[in-house]
């Protein structure tokens, strides 16, 4: 089979196609045949080689597939040979084909294409996971750092859907505008005064959670803009890992500040996770209560293009790679 092999951590030049032997699936697993796979930041930091994939899993980039059944290992039932799904993965995505535990795998949303479909668990499964953990309820606030990439178009949505107040930062005139289209009632170009804004936005009071991909950089501004009994979960570093955190300020808000990966979590929770996603977020979907993100689609040989399209900052929404 195909696959996408770094020659050595660094530039997204150093992807190619190279050809490997076609993984058989084990107890529990089933085989996938790969249509398309998501492209996510976690992605880039692998291929730069900061973060290598937990041990016993494909050194092979990709944390998302759509594709079809094509092998069912020992012991899985509910599966026929042939059934579009779609599949969370600790890695090994960027590949005509995966084996994945069976738990991670679920049909697609009905009337979603099945290339569209390979982007959606990953970012699904992470903002259902994060708002569950800090346990986003009706009526509360929300602050979406990175609002009209993948997790965030689909955060906005996801939040609205709860029932939450949601306000975002993004990038640009048009990034911001997608993001108000999307439900946010407060857009705000990350490049200004956002922690003002942000606050004079909620009458002074702050905001109850906060979804942040930046990590250090924001994370004195972040503790000063939560609400008392606010939550703060960090889900990405790219601002940093290493900041300077006021505990009296934390203290004094009664508030938490916590962090997650999605990646690194035991199977039973990971399927778990899964399960929600189809029970609670594919038919929101499937109504057009949440909306599919813009999309930008390479083919599978284009994947270091892909990349640097990501890396650059300008991307609205997920890449896709087709295969």
């Amino acid at each position: 089979m195909r696959i996408v092999t770094v020659t050595a951590p660094g530039p997204a030049e150093n992807l190619i196609i190279a050809e490997a032997p076609q993984p058989s699936p084990a107890a529990g697993e089933v085989l996938i045949a790969v249509v398309a796979s998501g492209v996510n930041r976690a992605d880039l930091l692998q291929r730069q080689g900061f973060y290598p994939p937990p041990p016993g899993t494909s050194e092979v980039i990709g944390l998302e597939v759509s594709g079809t059944i094509a092998g069912l290992g020992d012991g899985v039932t509910g599966w026929t040979i042939g059934e579009p799904c779609v599949a969370l993965l600790a890695g090994g995505g960027y590949a005509e084909y995966v084996a994945v535990p069976a738990g991670q795998v679920i049909r697609p949303p009905q009337g979603v294409d099945p290339v569209s479909a390979a982007g959606l668990i990953e970012v699904a499964a992470t903002v259902v996971s994060n708002f569950d953990h800090v346990h986003l309820s009706p009526g509360e606030t929300v602050l979406i750092h990175g609002g009209a990439g993948g997790i965030g178009t689909f955060a906005i949505q996801y939040a609205t859907a709860l029932g939450a107040q949601v306000l975002v930062t993004a990038g640009s005139p048009e990034k911001l505008a997608l993001c108000r289209d999307l439900g946010a009632e407060t857009a705000v170009d990350y490049h200004d005064d956002w922690p003002t804004i942000v606050r004079e936005a909620t009458g002074g009071r702050g905001v109850d959670v906060i979804l942040d991909v930046m990590g250090a950089k924001y994370l004195e501004d972040n503790v000063a803009c939560l609400a008392a009994d606010g939550r703060l979960v960090v889900i990405g570093l790219q601002g940093g890992r290493k900041g300077t955190l006021d505990l009296n300020r934390l203290l004094t808000k009664r508030a938490t500040v916590t962090a997650t990966s999605l990646r690194f979590r035991p199977v039973a929770q990971k399927t778990a996770i899964c399960t929600a996603v189809a029970e609670r977020v594919w038919p929101l979907i499937t109504s057009g209560a949440i909306r599919l993100a813009p999309e930008s689609r390479f083919a599978a040989d284009e994947v270091a293009a892909a990349h640097v399209r990501l890396e650059s900052g300008d991307n609205t929404g997920k890449i896709i790679l087709v295969w």
